[in-house]
């Protein structure tokens, strides 16, 4: 049987891959009695006095809702919310297995903004964070803008700052192999979708100053701003210093990094060739990369990282966002910030250590250092950006960290 197959007789077997077990065990009237009636009223009288003793007497402050209304599934496209429960159960999964966060699937029969970011503010008193997927853009931007402007959880849309997060990470350790710094490099970025948006806004915050977006209708510049929604308009604004028009082959003159988040194989040979000397190339988009590394590397690129686990680099976000939910949970953040992105992919990004290969830019997702070392680094920010509902020296932090992952 092939991958696809596997997993279907997988997904069939087990009728999908998540379950609820209880913490406490209810076997006589006495275990009855303490975790339900009549003894279950005294929490209650508790959190009615005080609404923060939720974090205290519920499992509320390690839940997060994965919600989706199903519009931008994976490579699928807009599949609906029932199919696309299978892939918010797998990210539920992924919470559980790698931070020890309690994840639960919430797929939304809505596509209108109004209706997804009420229901989403009606499950505050219930979750501590949100993480939105596989919601189409531009409703993604706007949705994720209004909840964090109107909650007090944690939110955080993967498809868009987890891509981000690892993206960061990695530029940051393949400037090292070439001896180039973010602020003086030309960076294009391919792609104008949710990914490409959030990567290129966090390069920018994180110091870049030479960056190009490209898109289906050529480089974005003030000609073209109509053609996007406010949000990205502000970000354009911020972009293409020296007003350069065409597409991707005028763009890519002279880059010193180019990163995919687009289509298959519209990136050539020849266009490699005419970037700066040692150039980077994240070729991102699955299933077929932008180009393929193998020719990439005979057209002179010095590093490659891809959206494939079976080339090296691979640029995965599950080595981002379960780190930076751990940290902003334990710490109650009332959100998560740019600092935070930007102090999680720096977390990352150290990891490599001597290690440092054109080969190995990042860690493999499986390296137990990540989440500690990305939840460490995202409560610290939280707590120097006065985004934390809790105070706490930097060995708290550790000790909370750890004992939230066991």
């Amino acid at each position: 049987m092939d991958i696809y197959q596997k997993a279907l007789k997988l997904h069939s077997k087990n009728q999908g891959k998540i379950e609820m077990k209880s913490k406490v065990r209810v076997r006589n009237k006495e275990e009855l009695s303490l975790a339900y009636s009549p003894g279950v009223a005294e929490p209650c009288r508790e959190i009615k006095k005080d609404k923060d003793k939720a974090y205290e007497y519920t499992a509320r402050g390690n839940q997060v809702a994965v919600v989706s209304s199903g519009t931008a599934v994976l490579g699928l496209g807009d599949i609906g919310p029932e199919a696309a429960l299978p892939v918010m159960e797998g990210k539920a999964v992924l919470f559980k297995e790698f931070a020890n966060v309690d994840a639960f699937p919430l797929c939304i029969g809505s596509k209108d903004v109004d209706e997804i970011v009420q229901f989403v503010k009606l499950l505050e008193p219930t979750f501590a964070g949100i993480n939105l997927e596989d919601i189409s853009a531009p409703k993604c931007f706007e949705i994720e803008k209004r909840l964090k402007e109107e909650t007090n959880m944690a939110i955080f849309h993967d498809d868009q700052h987890g891509t981000a997060v690892v993206v960061l990470a990695a530029v940051i350790n393949a400037l090292k192999l070439v001896d180039k710094n973010l602020e003086e490099i030309k960076i294009v970025v391919n792609g104008a979708g949710a990914a490409a948006t959030a990567v290129s806004k966090l390069l920018l915050d994180a110091g870049a100053k030479n960056l190009i977006i490209n898109d289906i209708i050529g480089i974005l510049n003030e000609d073209n701003l109509d053609q996007y929604d406010l949000l990205r308009q502000k970000l354009i604004k911020r972009t293409n210093p020296k007003g350069l028009s065409g597409g991707l082959a005028e763009a890519i003159e002279d880059a010193d990094l180019f990163i995919g988040l687009s289509v298959g194989d519209i990136l050539k040979a020849e266009m490699v060739k005419r970037m700066a000397a040692d150039p980077l190339i994240f070729a991102m988009a699955n299933p077929s990369p932008e180009i393929k590394p193998e020719l990439a590397l005979e057209a002179g690129a010095a590093v490659i990282a891809t959206g494939r686990s079976d080339y090296p680099n691979q640029i995965n976000n599950v080595l981002a966002f379960p780190g930076i939910f751990r940290g902003a949970l334990d710490l109650r953040a009332v959100e998560i910030s740019e600092d935070m992105k930007i102090a999680a992919a720096e977390a990352i990004a150290n990891l490599v250590g001597d290690k440092l290969d054109k080969k190995y830019i990042i860690p493999d997702p499986f390296d137990q250092r990540v989440v500690p070392a990305v939840a460490f680094a995202v409560a610290k920010s939280a707590v120097q950006n006065n985004l934390a509902r809790i105070e706490m020296d930097e060995q708290q932090i550790k000790n909370i960290i750890s004992k939230n992952l066991k």
